[in-house]
């Protein structure tokens, strides 16, 4: 890769992590108001209707966006003929949930559910619009566009959400919040992205985008209403409260995951594709990518680990604390996600959305084995459960990338190795300090700051790697900074 490329590719991780990171920042910052205004019994009650709404956001793409990106000579009768499909295919899928929405809040035994499902189910409708246009960000690396849409959406719909909190509106709060937040991200990118369609289509061109996209939408389906799957059992043999906390415990590594594994995976597929036809480029991306994504994830999931009982009292209040072991289960379990997303971004680049298809009925397979075995015995079983079956996936994925690629799960765990074993030494020293019984604000600050010079000091004593890769790239900037200062 030439150090042009290497320079986009960087400065699009760049936007895409602002994007994401001051997105999730007020985000969070939204959600420890309205957790603190609202009971768990109101996030119980969207999580269930979510589960239906997301299983469906993921025929609004219909594996066409991807297929968009990974296409080369992609222009814009393709971009037309896939904007075109998703918006028709989006309103007949808004008509469903519209009729079906009686009989989902039937199925839950919980009437009042009807009008939220119509009205959250929106989402949908809205999705089938902006999906094109950020395909077209994606494909022509103009993350930059993603920053302010995000933001502004995110910012407006938080703001509306409290106020309704505050009002008293209970669920509608968190159901305005999802749909404002969607409908000012969508009109934001299309007032900033010039792209528009033309009045034409091409089902020649359908085919062929569907023939690629088919795989990866089956791949998507399998993994969204596998994921999901857990929540509609929780949600129909145990109670509402218990879905929110099982939720409210997913919710902040979540947080993180979506902020640094989830920019890397944005840029990383297009990158990949751009240099698919060279297995040693996509192989040392794929290794650089494991091990950054790793060294970065490790400290901040354990950390989150050792400090989740604090964190909670401080953030949510004492009536969230049954949320705590879930929390650390969902951090353990994410820790080592950059190893799915890498491998996966590899085959995706490859045009092997064929085995990507396979990958996922296998993972599946396993995943449905370990429910169905633990779903009778509580929800923590079934969390555990998650756990094993999310190392298990680890291998599956890294599979086809051992013969593909020369590049397989052992020499994977070999490079993420010291980062996550170094990791685990920082939550060692860091968790007795909540022993003390110093205030939960004390704490959680003294766990931090001793956590950041335990990783960095270790990091520089070990000489990890990715600790100098990134390093290298921080150091112009920093310096440039200091030099600003200094005149």
């Amino acid at each position: 890769m030439s150090k042009n490329s290497k320079s986009i590719v960087f400065t699009n991780l760049i936007w895409r992590l602002a994007e994401r990171c001051g997105a999730q920042l007020v985000a969070f910052v939204v959600s420890i108001v309205l957790a603190r205004i609202l009971d768990p019994d109101a996030y119980g009650t969207i999580a269930l209707i979510t589960v239906f709404t997301t299983i469906l956001q993921v025929f609004v793409d219909s594996g066409l966006g991807n297929a968009l990106i990974q296409k080369k000579d992609a222009d814009d009768l393709d971009f037309a003929t896939v904007f075109f499909t998703n918006v028709l295919f989006c309103a007949v899928l808004y008509l469903a949930i519209f009729l079906f929405a009686p009989l989902i809040s039937s199925f839950y035994g919980r009437s009042e559910m009807t009008p939220y499902i119509r009205v959250l189910g929106l989402t949908v409708l809205i999705s089938g619009i902006k999906n094109v246009q950020q395909a077209y960000v994606s494909r022509h690396m103009l993350f930059k566009r993603f920053f302010f849409s995000t933001l502004g959406g995110t910012i407006t719909a938080g703001a509306a959400g409290i106020v309704m909190a505050l009002s008293g509106f209970g669920v509608w709060a968190l159901v305005a919040q999802q749909v404002i937040n969607l409908a000012i991200d969508t009109t934001i990118l299309w007032i900033t992205v010039k792209w528009r369609p033309h009045k034409m289509f091409s089902f020649e061109r359908l085919k062929r985008l569907f023939s690629f996209g088919w795989k990866l939408l089956a791949s998507s389906l399998l993994d969204t209403v596998y994921n999901d799957l857990r929540q509609l059992v929780i949600g129909k043999m145990y109670s509402s409260s218990d879905l929110a906390y099982y939720n409210q415990g997913k919710k902040f590594p979540s947080l993180i995951i979506t902020n640094v594994n989830a920019s890397i995976d944005s840029v990383l597929l297009p990158a990949m594709s751009n240099v698919q036809d060279s297995m040693e480029h996509i192989r040392k991306m794929t290794r650089r990518a494991i091990k950054t994504s790793v060294y970065i994830m490790a400290p901040l999931m354990m950390g989150l680990v050792v400090t989740a009982t604090p964190v909670i009292r401080l953030i949510l209040t004492d009536k969230w604390l049954p949320c705590v072991p879930f929390l650390r289960i969902f951090c353990i379990s994410y820790m080592f996600y950059p190893i799915h997303t890498a491998n996966l971004n590899a085959i995706k680049a490859m045009g092997r959305s064929d085995l990507f298809l396979k990958l996922e009925i296998a993972k599946k397979v396993v995943g449905m084995v370990l429910l169905l075995s633990t779903m009778w015995f509580g929800v923590m079983p079934m969390a555990y459960s998650l756990l094993v079956s999310s190392l298990l996936s680890q291998i599956i994925n890294s599979r086809p990338n051992r013969m593909l690629l020369k590049y397989g799960y052992i020499e994977q765990l070999k490079d993420i190795l010291p980062a996550i074993l170094l990791a685990v030494f920082m939550g060692v020293c860091v968790y007795p300090i909540q022993m003390i019984g110093l205030s939960n604000v004390i704490t959680f600050i003294i766990q931090v700051v001793l956590g950041v010079v335990i990783y960095i000091g270790g990091s520089l004593v070990l000489k990890l790697d990715s600790f100098q890769y990134l390093w290298e790239i921080v150091k112009p900037v920093t310096l440039k900074i200091l030099h600003r200062k200094a005149k």
